[in-house]
């Protein structure tokens, strides 16, 4: 036992005395091998997580199965964890120790001990016996050992293959020699020598035979992914170290079912083990039937579903590539080409270096004498494919991505501006075609997208988790590339500017180049002479274009220019001036024309007031124009618009982003505090005036326009709103803009106006509703516009019960604002639970009203409106989440609200009707599983309060809601939760409660009853002063209060009902910014309160006496169940962790091997290379037969 001892601790422990731990258990084997051996079964047992141990006696006299049996018996762990899945760091290296003491054991058996026919049987039996376990750790432990134990027997295989080949070399040299030379003494040692290493190899071969078909054959295709990926991750090793004897058909076909494996680290492994055979370029011609067979398969891998199969899938087909080229066609490259665009970068890059190596590899020997630059260079060339692939990819146009994929094998190529301003500048040579305006295009913008992947040297949005910290080396390449841009483009550029100044689209690429200078080099290495010409370009290009993205890339550029760190600062800031200065001096010239009474202003005014606007409006987006006086003239514009009504569209749009620029700037200095005394004051009026001037704009006729005011002033509102305060700017206070009523309702309206549209109703695109592209870029206005109104809600800035309008919109919109809607949801009730959750079944109660208002109060509960309803309060029950703790007070706000609306308004079919909303009940029931159990008992006694004892004797059809309410409180609940008005006892079953788990009672925030007191006060808080009475109860029973429920035709005027202190603990539910504070005191006493009590105990008493009739019948019930149980009462007992060995019928891999005509073959290893007569070759089991496809092997593609 001290050796078994002291395996396991060496391999639990990781430690480097594998190896004299070995020796001396070979020591010990040879003093008593049965001791030994039963020292190493004791030690796999417990490596298997077993606490139970083999006995001397029970290895004498027990078969393995029999001993397997009684060690599954004694596995009585409570965990499913052994050492191969248990964590922390004792347990980290235990595989790979327990590995390598497999093949240290081995290794150092190869020469005796494994041949005497004993150890190495015993030991494959014990392995072979546990592989088939029920019991999961001792299957996974013993396939590993088996696994790792044929690896150590195919290297042992090896070298005597090795061995034999060197003696039947020395034998046929020896035999060769002459007679007189010859050494017949040495020909019989060498014969001896060849005879013991046949017997040897022979032994080993039955061994190999014995794992293969025991373990192997049934464990690959095991129901636990773990187990099958070992057995595939093992066989590729074989077929690479020892590829004459296990590189075959025969062997490769596991490889190849298993690639449909359903789970991806299988497929991971298959394609690990072939990416190994693949590399050596010696085995091709043995893989090129299974390459035919499976290219398919393999080519298909690359659009798994798990993003590392996809990735090595593509590395795989690489590595076919570099093999053999004809191997895969046009149609194959094709479908990997595309993944350099694939958002996630490891597929991406393993694709651009796919590309690399089929289109930019090869070369040939007249390429050898060509430049290294220009445009006659062989990198020219190779960017001219770049080109050429950039605009075939018509699904993509993201250059950016391109570019990243291609970054990590291609960046040399990448980074040869000098070939690309060549190809862009320089004529093309005789016979050379030049490059189209389409390919300039393409080719700029790679250009572009090279020079920034160098200066940040980080991905592209959506590709990357975030800045990684560069390296020292990584450091010093940015700075070297910066300063060979700066120094290249410095020149180069205003040459590209005048040469493609006219074209938009190329112009705004080439403007974004400065902004990865290195502006030091403009003086150090004098280009001043350059930066004059580049200003002088960039002010042409103002004056030429009117398009938004060019005079905004302009704007960007004298940003990146005017750094004042820099000497050139004051050179571009004149240049900058200058240029403001004309176009404010010509706006106001021109609007002063434009906005002249009693003349109608032409066509061209308005393009001359538009194209000036535009200008000014995109150089205020980064730059600071307040020493212009563009607020006046620009409310003059605006308020000119509203009088008139025939402003252009474009003018207003750019009118009103401009002066949202100005409020903006004037903001930043006062917050700064470097503006005078009256700044505060003028800016507080210029904001005020500028919101209602947005908010006169929204009722404007031109969509366009309502739109850029309603984003502007979803911006203003958040921007002015109280959290200006915060970060310690108090001095901002008299800045705050809250909105009113009427402000908020008009925001509400234009929300459900036209974003809750359909899409054939949206007029917004202009037509292009039947393009795509057009849908989607509407789609994506609305979600904008969605998202900065649900902004104001989440930061209070509008009252939260105008979401009761968005939330309701859920379901129908789901696929469109789902997204949106569940975070507002989520983030309102990280404010404020209660009122988030009295807006969610407002939301309910607006759709009630709506389908009642379209339906009439007589509908089908089965109908699709009512249905619709029912499954939005489901899920809206779903948000809640499983911590009951948590949402305790909302949920039950949220069914006092409910049962008020179900009983606000009387039948209109006169007294004995059920009440008009009495079917909301059945939407408020799927809220009911979300109330703690003591609070079922507080809900159901609410509920009661407005019933009659007729209502709880109703069983109709049009009472059903009310039936499944109550039925839904009742559920899980006490047996004093029953109805204390009709008397009628319950007769569902009743269980006994569970204990309280500690950690459950660790969470509560009060003692249990301070809770339930505090619910009992929240559920009788009604205030009879303003209650409705409808409906009297029998035999002097307290007349029913009414809560009065909420205005529901407009949600925005809707006022907040607020409760008077004496009128019930209702504090906590007060709709009040500041939050209350929850004491374990019991409140005073209340003359309501005091009559609840008392009706309690006489529904307790009464309940006293049912509960006693019934107790007899519970427990002779209970006794029957028990005698029909008899044995079955220890049924709970604890139990082997087992599980089916095999996958089930939906699940697992058929038997490929049945209905072939092949039966698994035995291990036959070659015969040395000098003795092939000594066996025939063997047959091809790749029989065609048994290549499945997905629907044979039950198993998805990826």
């Amino acid at each position: 036992m001290n050796m078994q001892i002291l395996l396991f601790e060496v391999v639990r422990l990781g430690k480097s005395a594998t190896q004299s731990v070995v020796d001396d258990w070979i020591e010990s084997y040879k003093n008593d091998r049965d001791v030994a051996l039963l020292e190493l079964i004791n030690f796999f047992i417990q490596c298997s997580g077993c606490k139970g141990a083999v006995s001397s006696e029970m290895f004498r006299h027990m078969q393995n199965s029999e001993i397997i049996r009684k060690m599954t018996e004694e596995f009585d762990e409570d965990s499913g964890d052994y050492p191969l899945t248990m964590a922390g760091p004792q347990w980290k290296k235990f595989k790979s120790s327990f590995c390598e003491f497999i093949g240290v054991l081995v290794r150092q058996c190869q020469y005796s001990i494994i041949y005497d026919e004993y150890m190495m049987d015993t030991v494959i039996s014990l392995l072979t016996g546990l592989s088939d376990s029920q019991v999961r750790a001792f299957r996974h432990t013993s396939t590993l050992a088996a696994m790792k134990l044929m690896t150590a027997l195919v290297n042992v295989a090896l070298n005597l293959s090795i061995n034999m080949d060197n003696t039947q070399r020395q034998y046929e040299a020896e035999r060769n020699k002459s007679i007189g030379k010859r050494a017949n003494e040495r020909l019989e040692l060498l014969l001896q020598k060849r005879k013991d290493l046949q017997e040897n190899q022979d032994e080993i071969e039955n061994m190999m035979n014995a794992i293969f078909k025991g373990v192997f054959v049934h464990r690959y295709r095991d129901a636990i992914a773990e187990i099958r990926a070992i057995c595939i991750e093992e066989i590729g090793v074989w077929m690479k170290m020892y590829s004459d004897a296990f590189l075959n058909d025969s062997y490769l076909k596991y490889v190849g079912w298993t690639m449909h494996d359903k789970q991806g680290e299988v497929r991971l492994k298959c394609l690990t083990a072939l990416q190994g055979l693949y590399y050596n370029r010696e085995l091709n011609t043995r893989l090129e039937l299974f390459t035919s067979r499976f290219k398919d398969r393999i080519v298909s891998m690359t659009l798994d579903k798990e993003y590392d199969v996809a990735v090595q899938a593509i590395k795989l087909l690489t590595l076919v590539l570099h093999s053999s080229e004809e191997v895969l066609t046009a149609e194959d490259c094709e479908s990997v080409y595309h993944l350099v665009y694939s958002a996630h970068r490891p597929v991406a890059v393993a694709a651009g270096e796919f590309l690399y190596k089929k289109l930019f590899s090869h070369r040939g020997s007249e390429e050898d004498g060509m430049p290294r630059r220009g445009r006659q260079s062989l990198n020219a060339n190779l960017i001219k494919t770049t080109v050429f692939f950039f605009l075939e990819s018509e699904l993509h146009e993201h250059g950016a991505y391109l570019v990243d994929s291609m970054w990590d094998c291609a960046s040399d190529l990448l980074k040869d501006w000098e070939s690309m301003i060549s190809l862009l500048l320089d004529e093309p040579f005789p016979g050379e075609e030049a490059l189209t305006d389409r390919q300039e295009t393409a080719l700029i913008e790679i250009m572009l997208c090279a020079i920034r992947q160098a200066c940040e040297c980080h991905p592209p949005v959506g590709r990357g988790t975030g800045k990684r910290v560069l390296t020292a080396k990584e450091k010093k390449t940015q700075l070297d590339d910066r300063t060979r841009i700066t120094e290249m483009f410095a020149v180069a550029l205003p040459l590209l500017l005048a040469k493609y100044s006219v074209d938009a689209e190329k112009v705004t690429n080439l403007l974004q180049l400065p902004q990865y200078f290195d502006l030091e080099i403009y003086t150090t290495g004098r280009l001043e002479k350059h930066l004059d010409a580049l200003l002088r370009q960039i002010r042409e290009v103002v004056e030429k274009h009117t398009e938004m993205e060019v005079l905004e890339a302009c704007s960007m550029t004298y940003h990146a220019l005017c750094n004042e760190e820099f000497t050139i600062f004051n050179r571009v800031d004149i240049a900058r001036s200058q240029l403001l200065d004309e176009q404010v001096d010509k706006f106001n010239r021109l609007l002063e024309d434009f906005l002249q009474e009693g003349e109608e202003p032409d066509e061209d005014d308005a393009y001359q007031v538009l194209s000036t606007l535009k200008r000014i409006t995109a150089f205020h987006n980064a730059h600071d124009l307040s020493q212009w006086d563009l607020f006046t003239c620009n409310y003059k514009l605006l308020n000119a618009g509203l009088q008139n009504g025939d402003m252009p569209q474009q003018i207003v749009i750019h009118a009103l982003q401009c002066t949202h620029y100005i409020i903006l700037w004037h903001l930043a200095k006062v917050s700064e505090g470097s503006s005078k005394k009256g700044d505060m004051v003028t800016l507080r009026k210029q904001m005020r005036a500028f919101c209602l001037m947005c908010q006169r704009y929204l009722t404007s006729v031109n969509t366009a326009v309502k739109e850029q005011a309603f984003t502007i002033l979803c911006d203003s509102l958040m921007i002015f709103s109280h959290q200006i305060v915060s970060s310690g700017r108090e001095a901002l206070e008299p800045l705050i803009y809250s909105p009113d009523d009427l402000l908020q309702a008009e925001l509400l309206n234009f929300i459900l106006d036209h974003v809750f549209i359909d899409q054939d109703d949206d007029s917004s695109t202009d037509g292009q509703q039947d393009d795509e592209a057009g849908k989607i870029e509407a789609l994506h206005k609305r979600r904008n516009l969605l998202a900065a109104y649900c902004k104001l809600i989440i930061y209070n800035v509008v009252e939260m019960k105008t979401g009761a309008d968005i939330f309701k919109q859920y379901m129908r919109y789901y696929n469109d604002y789902g997204d949106i809607i569940k975070e507002t949801m989520s983030k309102t009730r990280q404010i404020d639970k209660i009122q988030c959750a009295k807006t969610l079944i407002l939301s309910l109660q607006q759709l009630f009203n709506e389908m009642l208002s379209e339906l009439g109060c007589v509908f089908d509960r089965s109908s699709a409106s009512f249905c619709g309803i029912k499954e939005l309060a489901r899920r809206f029950s779903l948000t809640f989440g499983l911590d009951q703790l948590k949402t305790r007070e909302a949920i039950a706000m949220l069914h006092k609200d409910g049962i008020e609306f179900a009983f606000k308004e009387p039948s209109p079919q006169g007294e004995g009707n059920p009440p008009l909303n009495l079917a909301f009940l059945d939407i408020l029931s799927e809220f009911s599983s979300k109330l703690l159990r003591q609070d079922k008992k507080t809900v159901h006694m609410y509920l009661e309060r407005f019933m009659t004892f007729q209502m709880a004797l109703q069983r109709e059809d049009c009472w059903l809601p009310l039936i499944s309410y109550r039925n839904s409180l009742q559920a899980g609940a006490d047996d004093d939760t029953m109805s204390v008005i009709s008397g009628i006892s319950s007769r569902g079953s009743t269980r006994s409660k569970k204990s309280k788990t500690p950690a459950a009672s660790a969470k509560r925030k009060l003692p249990d009853g301070v809770w339930d007191v505090f619910f009992f006060y929240l559920f009788s808080s009604c205030s009879s002063s303003d209650a409705g009475v409808w409906l009297n109860r029998e035999q002097g029973a307290q007349t029913p209060v009414m809560m009065p429920s909420p205005h529901l035709t407009s949600t925005v005027l809707r006022e907040t009902k607020k409760l008077r202190p004496d009128e019930g603990y209702m504090g906590v539910y007060a709709m009040s910014n500041e939050p209350q504070q929850h004491t374990p005191m019991a409140p005073p006493p209340h003359p309501q309160v005091t009559w609840m009590l008392a009706q309690r105990q006489q529904a307790e008493a009464r309940q006293q006496q049912e509960r006693a009739s019934m107790h007899y019948a519970k427990m002779r019930s209970h006794m029957q169940h028990a005698i029909r149980r008899g044995t079955g009462l220890m049924e709970d007992d604890e139990e082997p962790i087992v599980e089916d060995v095999m996958m089930s019928s939906e699940e697992r891999l058929e038997d490929l091997n049945e209905g072939m005509d092949f039966d698994t073959m035995d291990i036959d290893l070659p015969p040395s290379k000098n003795r092939r007569e000594r066996s025939e070759l063997k047959p091809d089991y790749f029989d065609p037969a048994s290549i499945m496809d997905d629907s044979v092997l039950n198993v998805s593609m990826f």
